[in-house]
């Protein structure tokens, strides 16, 4: 008998979704054409539908217009319904955001401010700077699903603690001493996965991908059936460590030589211009001769890390990171090297493209994780 009224709970639960997620779609429906396309009974769909109003997630003040008969009611989305807040560290930045159920940023707040998890003040900065997105988007302490805090590090299973954390001094942080500050439901991130996460969450073209994200330091995400793939031990994607330079390689900051991050993190670019790497970019576009090698040698490593990770994944690739913010006019060239080392005659212009999201991804990317979470259990 028990199992038949679990039977009976997961068949609502699986309703309820199923006509929130029509409405999502659609924007404004009627009562009758979710009857009608979703093939349920009008009882069931009724209790659904009073069950989402009273949650506040749909609205009914509006009406669709018949060409006959009385207008009837417009059961619509309400896409701010319940948000999200996305946080990203970085040496220079923090970035926070708020998103809402559609995937949209609300609100966004980004200050320069420098990497030191040793000072109560910084970390005092970080809850400073959630509570403002918090404000801006006018979000209420209940309708508030959590905050995602992008680490460049990776993650322990439970999500507590940085397992290890050498791109920046992250190691061995705990959660809760990160988010001394922060007095909402809260868990860390690997950014990569955030930042590729963002990319794919709402292009179905992007169902398997592999995002590479060129920042101060390389790394990388793989997405398989729209979920991240983080292998046994949460070191999926770390692209970064790849060894592309088998002898004599410039040591990195894991204690090897010859890897990928090496050759192809931002710094390899902005150490040429005092560290600005949109400097870089203009003295590049202006003929610089030093400019324009470095970029060539740096384009040459890249273009073979595309190429691997093609043959490994036969996915989409997607170029994200501060340099990915920059390469849009180099598409061409870049896709021309790449191709130039496939022997099945692949075009890379069907397969790899810049990313969408310039400086908000991984922080954004945080956010959608809560959003998954409440939408996968409404």
């Amino acid at each position: 008998m028990s199992t038949e009224k679990i039977g009976a709970n997961e068949i609502k639960t699986k309703n309820r979704r199923m006509i929130y997620e029509y409405i999502r779609e659609r924007g404004a429906v009627s009562k009758q054409e979710i009857v009608v396309d979703m093939q349920l009974s009008l009882p069931t769909v009724t209790s659904n539908l009073e069950f989402l109003k009273k949650q506040g997630l749909i609205d009914t003040s509006g009406k669709i217009k018949n060409t006959g008969g009385r207008n009837a009611t417009a059961f619509s989305y309400i896409k701010n319904a319940r948000m999200a807040i996305g946080v990203d560290i970085t040496a220079n930045h923090i970035t926070a955001v708020a998103v809402n159920l559609s995937g949209d940023i609300v609100s966004m707040e980004r200050r320069r401010i420098d990497f030191n998890l040793e000072s109560d003040a910084y970390l005092r900065k970080i809850g400073e700077i959630v509570d403002c997105v918090k404000e801006e988007a006018d979000i209420l302490n209940e309708n508030l699903l959590g905050v995602g805090i992008s680490v460049q590090s990776l993650i322990s299973d439970d999500g507590e603690c940085i397992t290890y954390g050498m791109a920046l001094n992250f190691a061995k942080k705990q959660r809760k001493e990160i988010a001394a500050y922060v007095p909402y439901r809260n868990r860390l991130i690997h950014d990569s996965y955030a930042a590729g996460y963002r990319e794919t969450w709402t292009n179905r073209e992007f169902q398997n991908a592999f995002y590479i994200s060129l920042s101060n330091s390389v790394g990388g995400s793989v997405i398989i059936d729209d979920a991240i793939y983080e292998g046994n031990t949460h070191k999926g994607g770390e692209i970064g460590h790849l060894a592309v330079v088998p002898e004599g390689g410039e040591l990195c900051y894991c204690g090897m030589r010859g890897c990928f991050d090496t050759v192809c993190r931002a710094g390899k670019l902005a150490g040429y211009t005092d560290g600005s790497l949109e400097e870089f970019f203009r003295v590049l576009e202006d003929g610089d001769e030093t400019a324009k090698e470095l970029w060539d040698e740096y384009l040459n490593h890249l273009a073979c890390a595309i190429h691997n990770v093609r043959m490994l994944f036969d996915g989409m690739v997607i170029l994200g990171g501060y340099v990915g913010a920059y390469v849009g006019k180099y598409m061409k060239d870049i896709c021309e090297r790449v191709d130039a080392r496939n022997p099945f005659g692949d075009r890379a212009q069907d397969y790899l493209v810049e990313c969408r999201y310039k400086v908000e991804a991984a922080a954004a990317g945080a956010a959608l994780f809560y959003i998954d979470e409440f939408l996968e259990n409404i």
